[in-house]
C-alpha cells in the first residue's frame, strides 16, 4: 500500500479567497434580512386596524393575561389565555384611565464624550 499525499499549490491564497468570498455572502445575507425585515414592519405600520386598539395588558401567570380592549367605541375587559379568549365585562369610557407614555430621553454620544473629556481632565496628577 501506497500513501500519497496532495500538495495543493496556492493552498493558503485559496483559502483566504474562499474565506473573503464567504465573507461577502454572509454579509449580503445579512443586509438582505434586516431590509426585509424593515420593510416588513413598516408593512405592518401601514395596515394596523382603525378599529380595534389594546389599551392596556397586565400578565396574570404563565400564557394569561387581562386586557382592556377598545373595539370601534366599545371599551371591553377580556380575559386571554393560551386556547381561549372570555369577555369579562363591558366597561364605560368615563372609566377608563389611559396609560402614561413615558418618553425615551435622548442619547447624544456627543455630550456623553465632552462630560466624559471633562471629568477626565479634573482629575490631573500632581
Amino acid at each position: 500500500m501506497r500513501f500519497e499525499i496532495m500538495v495543493q499549490s496556492g493552498g493558503s491564497l485559496d483559502g483566504f479567497v474562499q474565506l473573503i468570498t464567504v465573507l461577502i455572502i454572509f454579509i449580503v445575507v445579512l443586509a438582505a434580512a434586516l431590509f426585509t425585515s424593515k420593510w416588513i414592519a413598516g408593512y405592518q405600520k401601514q395596515h394596523k386596524g382603525k378599529n380595534i386598539d389594546i389599551i392596556e395588558t397586565a400578565p396574570l401567570g404563565t400564557g394569561k393575561y387581562l386586557q382592556i380592549v377598545k373595539v370601534a367605541k366599545t371599551y371591553v375587559a377580556i380575559a386571554v389565555c393560551k386556547d381561549t379568549v372570555t369577555v369579562l365585562a363591558t366597561l364605560p369610557e368615563e372609566d377608563i384611565e389611559y396609560p402614561v407614555v413615558q418618553e425615551k430621553p435622548s442619547f447624544n454620544f456627543r455630550e456623553l464624550f465632552q462630560k466624559a473629556k471633562e471629568n477626565g481632565n479634573d482629575k490631573d496628577i500632581e
